[in-house]
Formats: structure tokens, sequence, C-alpha cells
């Protein structure tokens, strides 16, 4: 929400402005107003933002409140940097509800955190008749039991990001992470003889680093590590890059690879097979990304490193997979469809 600082709340639009005749009916609220929406109380991984953006450039009063900021992904509207004991924090999280619950009509929660404790912040919502979605990203999910993801039921929905979590949380929504992909240039595969692999682990033992290091060992290729590096340093890595590999344990793909795909890079990593074949029913598509656990990884490698052609076609199909998939405008098409059902 433009205008908002790291102290207080700015209301950019809500139940005194005039109604928009032309707006989409799904971006308004009950008073025929701009439809209010409160992200909170985390920026992870930037999609909490990224969704913010859209919804604003669709005339929806959007703000990102978190905690605190990220030092990767410092963007948010307001931060309400919270300090001293558990008393303290949860002062200032509670007079923070307080001033946004007249200014919101939706709050979307992510990453499993509410604003104040989950056992008192879905029944404050009910009582005042507020609308919530509870909005997944991935680890605060996997490998969870139904009784650990149980709270989530009290939300109005529940949003997951891929048909890989959505065995975690069955009834939910599947929103595919978005980004802007028309502020990615594509950047093919170069026809070096001896191809640049990039591999950026956030966690080389949960992406099995050590597998990715022995399987290059035996190719005829330069592989880089990228790690540490703030994002705008890491993507000009990735676009150097001829092959990326993104991770061998999780059974999916994250930012890191749909940034690669954007760029046009081929992507190899490991997917479980049900999660491909409902991505494929669902998006009419075929998921271009190359499946390899740690025992297949070289062989699987091989091709790409051997024929400039193959990757580059692999490239192309990996972006116009993120185009398809992962716009954000396609996805936040969607979510107001999912506000608009609450």
């Amino acid at each position: 929400m433009s205008g908002s600082s790291a102290g207080g709340f700015t209301q950019k639009s809500g139940d005194g402005d005039a109604p928009t005749d032309s707006a989409d009916p799904r971006t308004l609220n009950a008073h025929g107003r701009p439809l209010r929406v409160t992200l909170c109380p985390v920026n992870t991984a930037g999609v909490p933002w990224t969704t913010a953006e859209s919804l604003r450039r669709r005339g929806v009063d959007a703000r990102l409140v978190v905690f605190e900021r990220y030092a990767l992904h410092p963007e948010a509207d307001v931060s309400l940097d919270r300090s001293g004991s558990l008393a303290r924090r949860q002062a200032v999280q509670w007079r923070a509800l307080a001033k946004l619950l007249p200014q919101t009509d939706v709050f979307h929660f992510v990453f499993g955190l509410t604003l104040v404790p989950r056992s008192l912040q879905f029944p404050a919502l009910r009582l005042l008749g507020k609308k919530s979605v509870m909005h997944y990203l991935g680890s605060d999910i996997r490998g969870k039991t139904p009784e650990q993801l149980a709270y989530g039921k009290k939300a109005g929905a529940e949003i997951v990001g891929s048909y890989d979590a959505v065995r975690w949380v069955p009834e939910a929504e599947v929103l595919p992470p978005g980004i802007d992909v028309t502020q990615i240039t594509p950047s093919p595969p170069s026809d070096r003889t001896k191809p640049v692999i990039v591999h950026a682990p956030s966690s080389r033992k949960r992406k099995g680093t050590e597998h990715v290091i022995a399987a290059v060992e035996g190719l005829d290729a330069d592989l880089e590590i990228v790690e540490g590096l703030h994002h705008e340093k890491a993507f000009e890595c990735f676009r150097n890059a001829d092959i990326v590999v993104d991770q061998l344990n999780a059974g999916w793909y994250g930012l890191f690879a749909i940034e690669c795909m954007a760029l046009g890079k081929p992507v190899v990593t490991y997917l479980h097979d049900e999660a491909v074949r409902r991505t494929e029913e669902a998006f009419g598509t075929t998921v271009p990304i190359v499946s390899a656990t740690a025992e297949t990884l070289r062989e699987q490698l091989r091709p790409l490193v051997d024929d400039v052609a193959a990757r580059r076609s692999r490239g192309a199909a990996s972006r116009a997979y993120v185009e398809l998939v992962h716009d954000q405008e396609r996805i936040t098409d969607r979510l107001l469809d999912v506000y608009a059902r609450l």
C-alpha cells in the first residue's frame, strides 16, 4: 500500500471512496468500493509482495504487513519491527490487528502464520465478519500431519502452490507461484562446447548438492554453485547458465526453477510423477523439466551437456510453460476467484 511506513498504517481506499462502475466485480467489496486485502505477516520468497503488487494493478486496495523485513526480501508496505519480550511483541501484533480490522475485507495469511495467535485470530475475524485465506508456501506444510494442519480449516479457503503440495492439504486451491514474466528477458543457453551448469542451494543437504557435484564431475561441463548472494546478483548467474539443476529430494520445484525457466533455461530437478500428471491435466500442457534422482542425474544431464540444440529446445519449452502456468496476472485472476467465493 503506497504511503504506508514502518510505524503506521495508511488507508489508501475504503468505504468512503466512490465506486468504480467499470471495475471487475471481483475487485469490489460488498459496498461496491475497492476490495481491501491485507497480506501478512511475512514476505517468504517475495511471493506475498508480488501478490500484493499484482492485486493493486487490478484496483484492489492491497497491503503487505510483516513482522519484520527479511534481508533477502525486505519489500513490505508496513513492518511491525517487533522487539523485546514475547508479551511486548504480542502487544505490537494486537495493536496492528486493531488498526487493520476496519481497513480490511480479506486477510490473506501466508506461511501458516497469522497476525495474532491462531487460536484467537480466526474467532476474532469470524466475530467481526472478516474473511480470510491461509496460503501455504511449502516447508510450512511438508511432512506434517492433518492434525498439525487442522488450524488452516478455520480460514475461508486454503491455498497451496502445486499439485505436489496438495497431498498435505487435499481441499486446498492450487495456485502456482506467480512471477512477472514480462520483466524477464529470455537468455537462451549458449553454444559453449563446455556448458555452465548452475546450482543454487538454499541448503546443500536439502537440495542434494553433494550428488550434483558428483554427477557433474563425470561430464564435460563446468559447475557453478551460487550461494549467499543477493537475488539481483544471483539472477545474473542464472542468466549465464546453460543448464540449471534445482534439487534432488523435494519432489517439486520452486521459484529458483521458475525464474530460470522464464530465462529460457533447461531445468533438471526431482519431480513426483503424480504431481506431474495432475499439473499437465490441470493446465493442458507438458511439464518441461527433466526429472532426475541422485542416481540418474548424470545420465539425465548428459544429453543436455552434449547437444546445444537439445538444451535450447528444452529452454524454449520452459519459457512457454512459465508464461502459461506461472504468469502473475493469470495467478491473480484465479486468486480473485478465490476471494469472490469466500
